[in-house]
């Protein structure tokens, strides 16, 4: 095991902290720990054995101090200082397992030997064969081993303070370099799918989670301990004793087997007690990092709106991401105002990203659903002489540069944007911010896509709501107290006279084709444009038309998915084509009273149904674990989980012998859309009958439904399978016959979307082996399968391996 870590020197104390826990983390060669010690030692002045207290390093702020020190880190590490070749280059001479120190901020433009810290950033790495895999974010700590390593940066993201990064054109130079000490060969084979993240001498099994994973029972203090304090974690998933180690095994996961886990983009499972550190406020989310350096950077931001510095540009920018539409739009209202202030106009920007799009698993019914979004919001843009410039950028992680390039040729000061709650999207809007500041811009993200923006709820302990229906009524008196909300941001008004012409090539923009990986046939196409109309008009056409006809029954029919009784507006707020401000301003405006939960029923229970999109993105933001494949309730990570094909291909396929089922999964695939009630059938249905990982049913979802969206996705099925927040008790599973009886009485659904059991009267369409006669006779002759599962059976051993895996009999 090789332990790859990044260490900026701008920001040395906490990223210390980061290091200092993820050092007995791993197994990681005593050698390597005390070059590193010496390395964090040599550059900030201090000896992670010995730290104490976040604020005792000294960094130095002069530049020859600074580069000083890093010709002595050479020395530490050996006597060996490249400055005049490219790091690549480089690279090409070096071993297979060489441990270098990179020099990120060596000036895109400068001259050959002239190497210097611009701001003093520096990078311990480790190279595989001839490729360098090297650190561009820092405080990353990323695992590997040479043999199995597919050259891809795989990695594990372990956030820490926010750093100052250098001009991203800026080739990197190897500064100094350390021959690998000899070991003995890797045990791991060479075929396994994925090492990164186990140990090469251990054969971990990956039957088994170690029971050093279990979570603790307190995270560790904000001031760190001492490297000595920090007890041991397995972070590979190492077994217990009861495990036996077999050094043939496959020693990658069953997770990322069964592809839970693409490794192309996400790094391995976290373990438990990061979970933890999260949960006891022991480690910076990226929402506050955010904050942090929005705070930090305000008035040098400030300074550049305002236009101090003697221009406020050409243009000013609004990215428009999950926002597609005019109205409602608080980041597009706010560059407004600044344009108009200034009388400047406003340029649209919109980047398709297929690799975001391939590692977010974004159905082809949704992708294409945003690309017809796209050109509706474009056509509607242009009536007001605004651009919208439409790119495609291939690689997501160089989305943000090319923003910044944007800005840079339009002459462009002010960049607008709402906010995306997801770690890398936070993480990316934090770079952003210092970036773009970098070049005299002003980023300026906006909270637009929760009604109530998260972080505002809390306990009177002071603490993030767990539990919906508390977090709910302090949702519904912070709106009361705040109505302004609610209000309806600036719609933007035509650009000044001669814009469209100095910018007209921005009018040119095309909409893209779909990436091949999210095509359509021409029937999905033509069904998908019947069903699900795109854009800002057919969104509001939608929502006023369930308004005025559906909603005053809502209450009563909502559960029954052959009424067709629900808004369906939910493709348009995961794309941003409505807002969910607007949705509740609306019903608001046709109910009997002002207050949010009062007046109609319909209306009042609507309300709260939206308001659940809000409560799991405060989820989201406050414990970003559960976008790393990690249960919310992360003491369930221990459940031992089926990964059973052809279960899941008959799940998938809607051939269980389970008829609501069926029809439930059955009308997904052909509408990429499945009613709530549905959902939490068909989820309950995999984690507990089928008990196959949750994760898998998760996925399958957001790669099929229209309005995917991960936050409610990850919170229905952590709710349906008793893992996540605020869910059913594990104990408590769904009976499919009495649901189906309940919620499909009549079997009108079942019949509508499993032709098989058409001919079959009553009752017994629920069960028809159950039932028998005439009912098991059409079935068998129509080859409807009998069910794959038993109910008795799949209840009780699910009841045990919940009980086994979170070592209690209750929930």
């Amino acid at each position: 095991m090789k332990l790859f870590f990044a260490l900026d020197t701008t920001f040395l104390a906490p990223t210390l902290v980061e290091a200092a826990y993820m050092y007995n983390c791993f197994n990681v060669e005593e050698p390597f720990r005390k070059t590193a010690t010496r390395f964090c030692h040599e550059l900030g002045g201090i000896c992670l054995d010995k730290m104490t207290k976040l604020n005792s390093v000294n960094i130095p702020q002069n530049q020859d101090i600074l580069y000083s020190r890093v010709n002595r880190l050479c020395q530490c590490i050996r006597d060996t200082l490249i400055t005049d070749e490219d790091c690549a280059k480089s690279c090409q001479k070096l071993e297979n397992g060489t441990i270098c120190v990179i020099d990120r901020s060596r000036d895109a433009n400068a001259s050959a030997g002239a190497s210097h810290y611009n701001t003093g950033e520096a990078h311990l790495c480790f190279v595989n064969k001839d490729y360098l895999y090297m650190c561009r974010i820092t405080a990353f700590v990323w695992t590997f081993n040479p043999r199995t390593f597919q050259q891809r940066n795989y990695g594990y993201s372990f956030h820490s303070s926010p750093f100052v990064t250098n001009d991203y054109s800026s080739r990197p130079t190897l500064i100094a370099a350390m021959l690998p000490k000899r070991k003995a060969t890797s045990l791991i084979p060479p075929n396994a799918a994925s090492a990164a993240g186990y140990t090469d001498i251990s054969s971990a099994s990956p039957n088994k989670r170690s029971r050093l994973s279990k979570p603790l029972p307190k995270a560790f203090s904000k001031v760190a301990p001492t490297v000595k304090a920090i007890s041991r974690v397995d972070e590979s998933g190492a077994p217990g004793e009861h495990v036996k180690n077999d050094v043939k095994f496959d020693h990658s996961r069953l997770e990322e087997r069964a592809g839970i886990i693409d490794r192309r983009y996400y790094p391995a499972e976290m373990n438990n007690e990061r979970c933890a550190m999260y949960n006891e406020n022991s480690l910076v989310r990226p929402i506050e990092a955010l904050n942090q350096t929005l705070t930090n950077t305000k008035d040098k931001r400030t300074t550049i709106r305002d236009g101090e510095g003697g221009t406020s540009g050409d243009a000013v920018i609004h990215w428009f991401k999950r926002d597609l539409r005019l109205r409602d739009n608080t980041g597009l209202s706010k560059a407004y105002e600044l344009a108009k202030e200034n009388n400047i106009g406003v340029i649209g920007v919109w980047i398709m990203s297929p690799q975001d799009w391939e590692a977010h698993l974004v159905s082809p019914a949704k992708c294409d659903f945003e690309l017809r979004s796209v050109e509706a919001l474009s056509k509607e843009l242009n009536e007001l002489d605004i651009p919208l410039h439409i790119e495609t950028v291939s690689r997501r992680k160089e989305v943000a540069y090319r923003m910044v390039e944007l800005a840079q040729e339009w002459n462009v000061k002010n960049v607008y944007c709402n906010l995306e709650y997801e770690p890398d999207e936070l993480r990316r809007e934090e770079r952003l911010v210092r970036l773009m500041l970098q070049k005299g811009i002003n980023f300026d993200p906006q909270h637009d896509d929760c009604v109530v923006p998260p972080g505002s709820l809390k306990t009177g302990g002071g603490k993030q709501y767990a539990v919906y229906s508390p977090w709910f009524r302090s949702w519904l008196a912070h709106l009361h107290a705040h109505p302004h909300l609610l209000n309806e941001r600036t719609m933007p008004e035509k650009n000044p006279s001669g814009f469209r012409e100095r910018f007209a090539k921005l009018f040119d923009s095309t909409i893209p084709e779909l990436p091949e990986s999210k095509s359509l046939t021409e029937d999905q196409r033509k069904q998908f444009h019947h069903l699900w109309p795109a854009g800002e008009a057919a969104a509001i056409e939608r929502l006023r038309r369930f308004l005025t006809e559906k909603v005053a029954k809502y209450n009563d029919t909502r559960n029954f998915p052959n009424l067709n009784s629900t808004g369906r507006v939910s493709a348009h707020h995961a794309a941003g084509t409505l807002a969910a401000r607007t949705s509740v301003r609306l019903a608001r405006d046709m109910n009997t009273s002002k207050k949010l939960d009062g007046g109609k029923d319909g209306i009042k229970v609507w309300i709260s149904e939206v308001a659940w999109r809000d409560f799991y993105r405060h989820v989201l933001v406050h414990w970003p674990y559960v976008c790393m494949n990690k249960p919310f309730k992360y003491e369930y990570t221990n459940i031992e989980w089926e990964y059973n094909d052809p279960h899941f291909r008959s799940w998938t396929q809607g051939k269980t012998g389970y008829p609501i089922v069926d029809a439930a999964m059955r009308s997904l695939n052909q509408t990429a859309y499945m009613h709530n009630r549905l959902r939490m059938i068909t989820a309950s249905f995999l984690a507990k009958h089928l008990l196959l990982d949750w994760r898998l049913g998760e996925q399958y979802f957001i790669s099929h439904l229209i309005d995917g969206d991960f936050a409610s996705n990850n919170g229905g099925w952590g709710f349906s399978a008793s893992t996540g927040v605020d869910p059913q008790p594990y104990f408590r599973i769904f009976n499919p016959w009495l649901q189906s009886e309940k919620f499909d009485a009549e079997g009108d659904f079942i019949r509508k979307w499993v032709p098989e059991l058409q001919g079959v009267e009553g009752a017994a369409i629920h069960n028809p082996y159950a039932a028998g006669g005439k009912a098991a006779q059409i079935a068998k002759k129509n080859r409807y399968p009998e069910p794959i599962v038993e109910h008795k059976f799949a209840r009780e051993r699910c009841l045990a391996r919940y009980k086994a895996g979170i070592g209690r009999d209750t929930a």
